[in-house]
């Protein structure tokens, strides 16, 4: 193993842990910040230390992120053994859609549950959503929820086995567009341009459903990090997560503009007076 396989888990000592229940179904929950809430979810194989620097980077542009624990070990390095593993069990458990044909995850029944619960607690106009790799259509999914105002959808890569296609079932994309005309929303969306997760297809496939309210934007592949974790580099072996592993952190680059827009989008749609209503 490389020095660059060794680095560090993240202790994640600046957020709070909570166990948040939605109908009955408890998951974990790391919280931090003030402001409007955002959810970041995780991508595979977990929350990530990468994950968690988006997460930061949200929080400080003056958000409370709620980051819920879906899949893998919070705050581990991505490594190749282990994230295969992650993504075994993930493929096969009943909480998820990986394949075509499957429709919506149930997992986002929860995450619109967390989404109105962190609305009610931070007030403001809505709740901003951030999906990554296999959470990324979730942004839009959770949409279906009114609180939800503010879906970034990056790099989707469900159903795993059909490039040009969405995971989501047919109902809940009519309930999603409907809602996204009906009150204007916009989508953002971010891939690679040679990502084989994500492909050229599936964007085409959002704007076929969405129309000009998906606001899909396609960096250079050859801009992408060239020494991501392990497990991005043999197991997803292509240039893929825009803001997360594949970020470069350099001013004037492409990832990190991709970065600086998903900030201002946030802050242009959660800018407002917050809400009376408090959750007890």
């Amino acid at each position: 193993m490389s020095a660059a396989d060794r680095r560090h888990d993240d202790a994640m000592t600046d957020f709070s842990r909570r166990l948040v229940d939605v109908d009955g179904v408890v998951k974990t929950v790391h919280v931090s910040g003030s402001g409007p809430a955002v959810v970041v979810m995780p991508e595979m194989p977990g929350i990530s230390p990468d994950v968690l620097r988006l997460a930061r980077w949200v929080r400080d542009a003056g958000f409370t992120v709620h980051v819920p624990s879906l899949f893998g070990t919070d705050g581990a390095w991505p490594t190749v053994e282990a994230g295969r593993e992650v993504v075994r069990r993930a493929c096969v458990s009943a909480e998820f859609r990986a394949f075509a044909g499957g429709g919506t995850s149930p997992v986002t029944t929860w995450l619109r549950g967390l989404a109105r619960r962190a609305h009610a607690e931070c007030g403001g106009p809505g709740v901003g959503a951030i999906g990554l790799c296999f959470t990324g259509n979730f942004a839009l999914t959770m949409a279906m929820e009114p609180a939800v105002i503010a879906p970034v959808v990056n790099h989707p890569s469900l159903p795993l086995d059909d490039p040009a296609g969405l995971e989501i079932s047919d109902e809940d994309a009519r309930t999603v567009r409907d809602r996204v005309i009906r009150e204007e929303l916009k989508v953002l969306a971010y891939r690679f341009d040679n990502d084989r997760w994500c492909t050229g297809r599936r964007f085409a496939a959002y704007r076929a459903l969405l129309g000009d309210a998906f606001d899909g934007r396609v960096l250079p592949g050859g801009s992408a990090n060239t020494a991501p974790p392990p497990f991005f580099r043999d197991v997803v072996g292509t240039p893929h997560s825009v803001v997360t592993a594949h970020l470069v952190d350099e001013d004037g680059h492409p990832t990190r503009k991709a970065r600086d827009e998903i900030l201002a989008f946030l802050t242009e749609r959660l800018s407002g007076p917050r809400n009376s209503t408090r959750e007890k």
